[in-house]
């Protein structure tokens, strides 16, 4: 099984943390279900449940090595994760913001180097998007459903999670185009055909991945009329997932899915 996660912190009926799952053939890519959950311990019981897959997961795995040793925290990435687990969202963002502080204007935050290829916000951001509280409520729910993190963290070889980014493949297809948004005023005719055209080129396998997605007619009408995009980036992780796993299979190797040599501590983003 192929997933792609399009995750929250802070899960709610309203703002659902939204699971992708499917399976592929050579050169393409099958959608099979949408599945929502709408609370962290809900999504956790899923990935501990006796089953196999590859995901593709939207939440940082790691954080920028200036960072954690500025703060003096373990250098290694599960006894980093573990102190980091550790810590209340407010300590997190005193910690960080103190940090932020003590640097020049155009350079606040530490990047990891992924973030460059990727296009990603920094994962020490705590606002707008909070990708620093995604890794605090994701990661655990990983390690104890005792997941694989290739590179990263060993554990089962049946479960294994990778970060992805549907930016990455959205802003190949649309540039600086919004398709999505969370404010209903901003929810307009725009986005809806910007999410029209990542779906278009998706099924004509006109990203960097070259796979082509496939999918219901059902299915399809939920990832264009869902306007915070929700589905339609859980789609694009499973993508992202699906890509990886056809690199695993061309060269099996535990640390394989496409990625190349990285920090150790701060993790990558599969296709970036």
């Amino acid at each position: 099984m192929l997933i792609g996660c399009d995750f929250t912190s802070s899960p709610s009926r309203r703002k659902p943390i939204v699971l992708a799952t499917g399976d592929a053939q050579p050169g393409q890519v099958r959608l099979q279900q949408l599945h929502t959950f709408t609370t962290l311990s809900e999504f956790g019981q899923w990935l501990a449940a006796p089953r196999a897959w590859i995901g593709g997961f939207d939440l940082p795995f790691g954080l920028p090595r200036e960072l954690v040793a500025t703060l003096g925290w373990p250098l290694e990435w599960a006894a980093c994760m573990r102190h980091y687990a550790s810590l209340s969202r407010a300590t997190i963002r005193d910690e960080f913001a103190a940090f932020c502080n003590a640097r020049p204007v155009g350079g606040k935050f530490a990047h990891r180097q992924t973030d460059r290829p990727a296009g990603s916000s920094p994962s020490m951001k705590w606002v707008n998007p909070p990708v620093a509280y995604m890794l605090h409520a994701g990661v655990p729910l990983l390690l104890d459903a005792g997941v694989s993190l290739p590179g990263l963290h060993p554990g089962d070889p049946g479960k294994v999670a990778l970060e992805a980014y549907p930016g990455l493949l959205a802003r190949e297809i649309l540039g600086q185009r919004s398709y999505k948004s969370d404010d209903k005023a901003k929810q307009t005719p725009e986005r809806l055909l910007a999410r029209k055209d990542v779906l278009s080129a998706l099924e004509r396998g006109q990203t960097r991945l070259g796979l082509r997605l496939k999918l219901s007619t059902v299915l399809s009408e939920q990832l264009v009329q869902d306007p915070s995009g929700d589905a339609l980036d859980a789609t694009l992780c499973l993508m992202q997932a699906a890509w990886a796993a056809q690199q695993h299979l061309e060269n099996p190797n535990p640390n394989g899915y496409g990625l190349p040599d990285f920090d150790p501590l701060e993790g990558w983003i599969v296709s970036a």
